[in-house]
């Protein structure tokens, strides 16, 4: 008989050959079949079976011939056909195994005996040694008074909250030690011939010395940054552009942010105004925000001559110890045009690294310039070897006030200035001169810390593996179109922050008390006061909701002139209105007030959209205010409110985006503004509104070819067919041969459009969507007892679109006409509150309908 021999394997390692054979034995009594790696024939076999290693089968699976090759090799080809194959055949020995106990001799029963007990004895024993481990390290846990299996420099801790803590941040700390192993070897492979490093961790950042590496401890640091600890972060921020670019900055450090934060913004008004609204309608809990006026400071940095196209807010960061309250002691300063990959905690932690003499902390600049090699007669400013670059500081601000920081910068200036005439690089030319003089003030952040990607920079020796990437810097005025062999990551990940819906932001830091904010208090009381059982809970809820608010979106220049009849035509818009701006420009010379409902990406679409359309680039008079998406209505009211409230002229053209206006309409009601001595009198010009069913419109240049359209029926008066109360009022009748303004009454339903002051009463929030949001505004104006008069030889066009989505609820849904009646009826409560007995004539006229 020829022995088989085989190898049985377990998760936990390989069994003997003389013990598989007899526990194999066992198994095949009880009707089991044998897993083989590889079969073996003839003599030979058993001493090519100990040195080979297969993969583990399943029980009673074992290799077909093709898998098995030839005595004593291990065929590395295995297919699940061959597996499957082969364990469908008993193995001979099983066969003659699996009759039954009763046929096998009495010398294999003893065998079988016998191995059963080595088998039950090795399991009691392994059993009893599991025991013992666990009740030593429990007993010993007891002795010390620890958590439960945890290491002691965790069990020290006074609350399981700081031993999970502690846990995490030592996971935190493999992974880091890890990714400086990964970033080490990169560097050895960097060195130069006289072996130092040339980029990446900082001397501190390293592992020690040999001798003193025996110090390290297995225990994991405990946190560096308390998670309640309010972080400080400066920038200096002019202009619509910057200001967009902010966001996008604020956007990444929100998302990775762990911690309180409190933004310092040193702006022009342009900025303070967007950022100003922003925050205050972005409502992120653990945010602070404080502005400083760029002009204040402009003094302290004026005479400096810059050529860098950031102008004189390039210069301010040199004046924030003198900005910045004097009771803050550090500060993290970035630039506008950076993306975090990381929690800013991190580079908060290095100021514990900084010696007693240091006091600033910058990344080397990873291009040539300060090393004057770019081209002939290239003469930069004095640096310390490469210098170093300055979107990214950590300013230690107390201990720059001790050394006379305002004195010093500026002494090596004017020093400087002698020679160099002017800054090439704004603020970053003065740092680093400053620190050319005296080398011990400067901190030498790892570069991750502010990996440059301008042309020709060495950014790429900054990091191993894209994972280490801590903060990418645009510093390149090609910003996005930038050359780097990595820049399609770089760019996504831009992009990513960019197009990231901030309403998800709003995420509360859970263990740090927020500091009271009365507005967010008092909206989050309102909203809880709503009760959720109310058929019309969703329209309160969205009249509630808080939406983003981002002004001037684009760049806004038209200033308002001292004519005290300008008027400013506004409107709101939706993406799927876009394709109106064009014709409105065209149609409309004067200021534009635009608020746009979209999402973060649709705003950077609308943003791509402008850019590229020659109409919309060439104006600079038209402002597009961003309201952000949130809630399942359309907030129509909030968007004309939001629009109106940043108007700059003294009167408003209150219409619709899908109205034409005539040519030469701004001109005209300038014109009537002062023909009527509206300055002197409390009025509302009404501009007769009119539609087209056809998409291709031979637009009528006057008066006389609107009524020849007219009477031909391929215009009509607005919404005749459908809602003719709306514009009834009007009298079209009387306007066909009116030459002079004439005056007409208030009536139910009457919702025209209109030229009014710009301090007129506000939309009514509370209707949104389809329904009213018009009717109630005209109501309150007539409760205020505006004249209402009718232009004479003003019209506009309505352009023919698809229904939207709000109007489509309106009609087929009984619910949404039932809230919109509920509204209705509390607006007519409230507005009799307000205006007396004047006000019981709307009830009396909504109660005959």
């Amino acid at each position: 008989m020829v022995a088989r021999t085989s190898v049985w394997r377990g998760c936990g390692g390989q069994l003997g050959h003389e013990a598989v054979s007899s526990a194999e034995a066992v198994l095949l009594a009880m009707g089991c079949r044998r897993t083989v790696p590889g079969a073996e024939h003839g003599p030979g076999a058993a001493a090519g079976a100990k040195g080979r290693k297969g993969p583990c089968l399943p029980w009673g699976a074992a290799g077909s011939e093709e898998q098995q090759g030839s005595p004593g090799v291990s065929s590395p080809h295995r297919g699940r056909a061959g597996l499957r194959g082969a364990a469908e055949e008993p193995l001979p020995v099983a066969a003659g195994l699996c009759k039954g106990k009763q046929e096998l001799p009495e010398r294999e029963h003893i065998m079988l005996r016998s191995w059963r007990m080595k088998l039950k004895l090795l399991l009691a024993t392994v059993t009893l040694a599991i025991l013992l481990s666990w009740l030593y390290l429990f007993v010993g846990s007891l002795e010390y008074g620890r958590f439960f299996l945890l290491p002691p420099c965790l069990g020290e801790q006074p609350s399981r909250d700081v031993e999970r803590e502690a846990l995490a941040s030592r996971v935190r700390r493999v992974e880091e030690e890890n990714q400086q192993l990964r970033l080490q070897l990169g560097q050895a492979q960097a060195e130069g011939s006289d072996g130092s490093p040339q980029w990446g961790a900082s001397a501190e950042d390293r592992d020690p010395p040999g001798g003193e590496r025996s110090n390290h401890t297995a225990c994991p640091k405990q946190r560096i940054v308390h998670k309640c600890e309010l972080l400080h972060v400066a920038i200096v921020c002019a202009g619509h552009n910057a200001s967009r670019d902010v966001v996008t900055l604020v956007k990444s450090i929100l998302f990775h942010r762990k911690n309180p934060l409190h933004f310092h913004f040193i702006t022009d008004s342009v900025a303070h105004q967007i950022l100003q609204t922003l925050f205050q309608s972005w409502m992120v809990p653990s945010v602070h925000v404080s502005f400083y006026n760029a002009d204040d400071l402009k003094a302290e940095v004026s005479w400096i001559p810059n050529k860098h196209y950031s102008g004189i807010y390039g210069l301010m960061k040199l004046t924030l110890t003198k900005a910045l309250p004097s009771n803050l002691s550090k500060v993290i300063v970035l630039d506008t045009d950076i993306t975090f990959a990381t929690d800013i905690a991190e580079l908060w932690a290095v100021f514990r690294k900084f010696s007693e003499k240091q006091v600033i902390g910058l990344v080397e600049n990873q291009s040539d310039w300060y090393l004057g090699n770019l081209w002939k007669n290239h003469k930069p400013w004095p640096a310390l070897g490469r210098g170093f670059n300055t979107g990214v500081i950590l300013l230690l601000l107390d201990r720059l006030r001790r050394l006379g920081w305002e004195q010093m910068w500026r002494l090596t200036a004017e020093r400087e200035l002698m020679s160099m005439l002017s800054t090439s690089l704004a603020d970053q030319d003065i740092f680093n001169a400053v620190i050319k003089q005296d080398p011990s003030l400067v901190y030498r952040l790892p570069c991750f810390w502010n990996v440059q990607l301008s042309d020709h920079t060495r950014s790429e020796q900054c990091y191993t593996e894209l994972s280490d990437l801590k903060v990418i810097h645009w510093n390149s005025p090609k910003k996005l179109r930038v050359k780097n062999k990595h820049v399609e990551f770089f760019r996504n990940l831009y992009l990513t922050f960019l197009e990231y819906d901030g309403n998800l932001l709003r995420r509360e830091l859970f263990g740090c008390a927020s500091l009271p904010s009365p507005p967010r208090d008092q909206l989050q009381q309102a909203l809880e006061d709503l009760d959720e059982d109310d058929p019309c809970y969703d329209f309160r809820q969205q009249h509630l909701t808080q939406h983003r608010i981002h002004l001037f979106f684009l760049q806004y220049e038209f200033l308002a002139l001292p004519n005290p009849t300008d008027v400013t035509l506004v409107a709101q818009l939706s993406m799927d209105r876009l394709q109106m701006l064009e014709a409105i420009c065209k149609h409309w010379a004067g200021p534009i007030s635009l608020a746009l409902y979209m999402s973060d990406a649709e705003a950077q679409q609308f943003l791509r959209y402008a850019q590229a359309s020659e109409v919309l680039s060439a104006r600079r008079n038209v402002a597009y205010h961003i309201v952000y998406k949130e809630g399942q209505f359309y907030p129509i009211n909030l968007l004309r409110n939001v629009a109106l409230a940043n108007t700059q002229t003294p009167y408003v053209f209150l219409t619709d985006i899908d109205f034409l206006p005539m040519y030469g309409l701004y001109d005209y009601l300038r014109n009537s503004i002062q023909q009527l001595e509206l300055p002197q009198r409390k009025a509302a010009l009404i501009v007769p509104a009119f539609e087209t069913l056809h998409y291709r419109l031979t637009f009528p240049k006057s008066k006389a070819e609107l009524l020849s359209m007219l009477d031909m029926g391929s215009l009509y008066t607005f919404r005749y067919h459908v809602w003719p109360k709306g514009h009834a009022p009007t009298d079209y009748a009387k306007w066909r041969t009116a030459t002079v303004p004439y005056r007409v009454a208030w009536q139910p339903d009457f919702e025209p459009y209109v030229v009014v002051r710009r301090d007129c009463p506000r939309y009514d929030q509370r209707f949104v969507g389809f329904g009213w949001n018009k009717v109630s505004h005209i109501m309150e104006l007539d409760a205020q007892e505006y004249e209402l008069l009718v232009l004479p030889n003003a019209f506009m066009i309505h352009m023919p679109h698809a229904p939207s989505f709000d109007i489509s609820k309106f009609r087929l849904s009984a619910g949404y006409r039932g809230c919109l009646q509920t509204l209705r009826e509390e607006f007519h409560q409230d507005l009799s509150r307000r205006y007396g007995a004047a006000a019981l004539k709307y009830l009396t006229a909504e109660r005959s309908l």
